[in-house]
């Protein structure tokens, strides 16, 4: 009779589980994300087949059969200095934000992978930007975001690794990998500090793109001439649809954590 019992009450409990499942994906069958970045964002040469975003769209429509729509705000050669609020990419930010927000049925998300510029040795708008900066920088960002869209989540992405010879209009090379990996923490800590002042609303997004791409860059990334040599900054096609897959996996768990 304890037995039975016993099984009873987990048969209950999984089905709880499941039911409670079944309604948090009922919450939000509807996203509209906001992608900020730089050119690897954008993709190269601003082609729709190496955008991430696009293959986070269809991601999370094909394997979760989400409704989901995305705005790509990613600007090659910029940083998070661009984005400040004042400033022409974050104006246009706004106002794709303010497109998506009247739709009251969907969650609207910002997605934001910044960093890759800011870690230049110089070249690009305000480099090389020191670790603290950079925080600071996404924070106000960040800030305004949520004081404009209360409602909405951020997600931000670790930037990805480049090859230490990369030079092109901009100079990076070692000293800027080196940089670039100081930011991680930065967006640990600033997460971190959000889930206490405003909780459930700032996520660490993906992780895992910095390692993939420095293991598999020959067949990732894009191989282009600079001045010292063949460079991997870029992600290819192949590249891009991985990395959107991340992304879309790392806005999923958000969604339905």
């Amino acid at each position: 009779m304890k037995i039975r019992c016993s099984q009873y009450i987990k048969v209950t409990l999984l089905l709880s589980i499941i039911l409670f499942s079944a309604f948090q994906l009922n919450k939000f069958k509807k996203v509209n994300i906001v992608f900020i970045g730089d050119s690897i964002t954008a993709g190269s040469e601003n082609k729709t087949e190496m955008q991430p975003s696009v293959y986070v769209i269809a991601y999370l429509k094909d394997q979760m059969k989400i409704d989901a729509t995305q705005s790509n705000q990613g600007v090659s050669g910029h940083t998070t200095l661009d984005f400040l609020p004042g400033d022409n990419d974050f104006k246009n930010t706004i106002q794709a934000a303010d497109a998506f927000y009247t739709d009251k049925d969907a969650q609207l998300m910002f997605s934001i992978m910044l960093g890759t510029n800011d870690s230049a040795v110089k070249g690009t708008h305000g480099a090389p930007v020191s670790p603290d900066q950079y925080r600071t920088n996404l924070n106000t960002i960040i800030t305004e975001l949520l004081k404009r869209y209360p409602n909405s989540k951020v997600i931000i992405n670790h930037p990805l690794w480049y090859s230490p010879n990369t030079q092109n209009n901009s100079v990076y090379l070692a000293e800027g990998l080196e940089r670039l990996q100081t930011y991680f923490p930065q967006i640990d800590l600033l997460v971190k500090n959000y889930s206490t002042i405003n909780p459930g609303h700032v996520f660490v997004g993906d992780t895992q793109g910095f390692d993939y791409f420095k293991k598999n860059y020959k067949d990732a990334a894009l191989h282009e001439q600079g001045r010292q040599g063949i460079f991997y900054l870029h992600p290819n096609q192949k590249g891009a649809a991985r990395l959107g897959k991340l992304w879309g996996k790392a806005i999923y768990k958000v969604l339905y954590k």
